[in-house]
């Protein structure tokens, strides 16, 4: 199984930056590489099983599931459920934790998934840099660094 990990400090309070993120519908609002995102059926974007189905910039559509999220652990966790990546069982978890020194974020994105083992290093430097890294620089760049 492939794990991606990518952390960061952010320079805002925990709950200013959970407030941007928990909104499952929102990545349009601060990930750059997202255009446009729903969630089907019109159900709540915090309820657990909600589905959203975005297009980034590229063209490219990904339908990802909601499995968990908590207002108190400060984390979000879903899978993809279609995508044009070349992968599955992925799972991921964006979570947030306090930095009580200078009240900051710490940023974890992590990500599990199954794919041929000739494009593990391609897939996870993929998500790691262009997925989780480019939307951490975003929100670096909302809230400022760490």
């Amino acid at each position: 199984m492939a794990r991606v990990y990518v952390s960061s400090v952010i320079g805002a309070p925990v709950a200013r930056v959970w407030a941007r993120i928990r909104d499952f519908n929102g990545l349009p609002s601060w990930h750059p590489a997202i255009a446009d995102s729903r969630i089907e059926n019109g159900e709540p974007p915090d309820r657990v099983g909600c589905v959203r189905d975005f297009r980034l910039r590229n063209g490219d559509r990904i339908r990802e599931q909601l499995l968990g999220l908590s207002d108190y652990e400060y984390f979000v966790t879903y899978s993809i459920l279609e995508s044009p990546m070349p992968l599955s069982d992925y799972v991921a978890t964006l979570r947030l934790t306090p930095v009580t020194d200078g009240d900051r974020t710490f940023a974890e994105w992590t990500a599990e998934f199954v794919c041929d083992p000739s494009r593990e290093e391609e897939l996870v430097g993929l998500i790691g840099r262009q997925v989780f890294q480019a939307g951490f620089d975003a929100l670096k760049r909302i809230f400022g660094a760490g």
